[in-house]
Parts: structure tokens; C-alpha cells; sequence
């Protein structure tokens, strides 16, 4: 099965968005990492401050748990975002993610509404966990990829 490339409707616009292309890849890994780097700031300052949480989610023990939650939001965070083992890194951050689904959408009883940002950031960081990083990445110039 060949998969040909659309032609574009607007073919003067394809020198504005065909360049763009990898830039827009890598801003959005860039961000999502940085993103969860911010957000996992804190946890990392204090990797056991988690454990209450972890375990009322049926994450037993929480001593083990509630650092591994650290790690993969701030250091997991730092890798997708420079592009360095990426795939390994976002698929914990999906897996992280994915039990925010739960937790807000079922625990806490918020639903979709709830769970949506957790679901777009599960979408984001499983696209890394496929794909991998582009060319402007740690994994391009090591020129090796998990």
C-alpha cells in the first residue's frame, strides 16, 4: 500500500507550511516537556509528598511509587523536551497520564471535563512514544534512538 502525499488546495502556501513542519514537531515536544517538567517541580522537591495520593489510588507501596511519579513528570520531563530517550520518556509520561484519566475522570467524578487535559497530554506524549523525536533532537545527534 503506497501512501502518496495530499496535494495541497492552496499549493502557494505549501512554502510557508512544508518548512514549518519539523519546527512545529519539535515546539510542541519542547513544550509538553517543559510542561511537564513545571509541573513535576515540585514533586521532585518532594518525592514523598505523593504517597497519600498514590495509595488512594491503589498504588501500594507509596514510598516506591510517589518518586517514580516525580521522576517521570520532572526528569521525564527534561528528556522529551531536549529530545533524549524520548520514546521511553513519553511512554511513562502516557502511562503517568493515563492514570490522571482515571483519577480525575472516575475517582473524583469530573468526567470528560475533567479528564480532558489529561487526555490531550496522554495524546501528546503518546504521538513521542510512537514517533520518537525528529531531527532536532539529543537522540538525531547521537544518531541512535531507543
Amino acid at each position: 500500500m503506497t501512501t502518496a502525499t495530499p496535494r495541497a488546495i492552496l499549493p502557494a502556501l505549501e512554502k510557508i507550511y512544508l518548512p514549518l513542519d519539523t519546527f512545529a514537531e519539535t515546539l510542541l515536544r519542547v513544550l509538553a516537556g517543559a510542561l511537564l517538567v513545571t509541573h513535576g517541580y515540585g514533586k521532585i522537591l518532594d518525592p514523598f509528598g505523593a504517597v497519600g495520593m498514590v495509595e488512594g489510588l491503589g498504588f501500594y507501596p507509596g514510598v516506591f511509587w510517589s518518586p517514580l511519579l516525580s521522576a517521570t513528570e520532572f526528569f521525564g520531563g527534561i528528556f522529551i523536551a531536549i529530545g533524549f530517550l524520548t520514546r521511553p520518556a513519553a511512554f511513562a509520561a502516557t502511562i503517568v497520564l493515563l492514570v490522571t484519566v482515571y483519577f480525575h475522570g472516575i475517582v473524583q467524578g469530573q468526567g470528560l471535563g475533567g479528564a480532558e487535559k489529561s487526555i490531550l497530554w496522554a495524546a501528546i506524549t503518546l504521538f513521542f512514544a510512537i514517533r520518537g523525536a525528529n531531527g532536532q533532537s539529543v537522540d538525531a545527534k547521537l544518531g541512535k534512538q531507543f
